[in-house]
C-alpha cells in the first residue's frame, strides 16, 4: 500500500523538562545607609564580636549584622528589605567572605536567632512587619528587640509547636533565655568603646558575661597581674621566714 504524500502525518509531542527560573545574580549588599547612631553601631559590634569570642573554638555557625538577607526573587528585585542588625545561623560554616546571606545559596537556611536594635524610625516595623516576616517566612526560632537608648526595652519571642511566636518570660534579672544559643540575653551597664550605656549582651547559663575580645584581653591581663602580685607576696613571705629562722639561730 502506497502512502499519499498529501495526507497529513501525525506529530509526536516532544516532552521538555521544566526548569525553574534562575535566581537573580545581580544582588546588592550595601544600601549605603548607616546605622541609626554610633551607639547602634557599637551595640551591633559588641554582640557580634562577643559571640565570636565566646564561641572561638566552634566552626559551626555564622554570625552577621546589618547584612542583607535574600530569601526570594521578588524581594531581591524590589530591594524592599534591609537585613537584621544581628543574626546567627547554626550548623553552617563560618565563612567570613559572605557579603550577605543568600538563602538559595545556603541550602534554604534562614537565621536561627535575630536581634533588632530599635530606634524611633524603625520600632514600629521591627515590632510588626519584621516580626511577622521572621515568624511566618524565616521561621526564626528566637527573635529579640532592644533600643540602645532605653534600658527597659528588651523583649523576645520564640516559636512554639504551632510555629507561632510566644513571648519569652524574663527571669528575676530581666534576662531572656535563648534556647537556641543556650545563652541569656540581658542588659549590661558599663563602658563599651567610649560610650557608657546599657547594652544588650550575652550571658552564660551560669550568669557570666560573654566578653568581647578587648574585655577578655583585659581580664587576662588583670589575672596575670594578680598572679604576679601573689608570686611576689610569696617570695616576700619566704624571705621573711628565712630571716626569722636566721634570727632564731643567732
Amino acid at each position: 500500500m502506497s502512502i499519499d504524500a498529501t495526507e497529513p502525518t501525525s506529530t509526536i509531542p516532544v516532552s521538555v523538562e521544566w526548569e525553574p527560573p534562575a535566581p537573580p545574580t545581580d544582588l546588592i549588599f550595601d544600601d549605603g545607609e548607616p546605622l541609626e547612631s554610633n551607639r547602634h553601631r557599637i551595640a551591633m559590634d559588641v554582640l557580634i564580636r562577643s559571640l565570636k569570642q565566646g564561641w572561638a573554638d566552634r566552626q559551626d555557625f555564622f554570625v552577621g549584622g546589618n547584612m542583607f538577607i535574600y530569601y526570594s526573587s521578588r524581594q531581591a528585585r524590589n530591594r524592599d528589605f534591609r537585613g537584621p542588625d544581628f543574626f546567627v545561623v547554626l550548623n553552617v560554616d563560618r565563612d567570613p567572605t559572605r557579603q550577605g546571606w543568600v538563602v538559595w545559596e545556603e541550602n534554604g537556611r534562614y537565621p536561627d536567632v535575630i536581634i533588632e536594635l530599635l530606634s524611633t524610625s524603625t520600632a514600629t516595623v521591627d515590632k510588626t512587619l519584621k516580626k511577622d516576616l521572621y515568624e511566618q517566612v524565616f521561621k526564626t526560632r528566637d527573635y529579640f528587640i532592644y533600643d540602645p537608648f532605653d534600658a527597659n526595652s528588651l523583649q523576645g519571642w520564640c516559636l512554639d509547636n504551632q510555629q507561632q511566636y510566644q513571648p519569652i518570660v524574663p527571669n528575676a534579672q530581666g534576662w531572656l533565655w535563648s534556647e537556641v544559643l543556650q545563652l541569656w540575653i540581658g542588659v549590661w551597664n558599663g563602658p563599651v568603646e567610649d560610650d557608657i550605656a546599657s547594652w544588650v549582651r550575652f550571658y552564660t547559663l551560669e550568669g557570666n558575661l560573654v566578653l568581647s575580645p578587648e574585655e577578655a584581653e583585659a581580664e587576662k591581663a588583670q589575672q596575670a597581674k594578680q598572679q604576679a602580685e601573689q608570686a611576689q607576696q610569696q617570695v616576700q613571705q619566704a624571705q621573711q621566714q628565712v630571716e626569722q629562722a636566721q634570727q632564731q639561730v643567732q
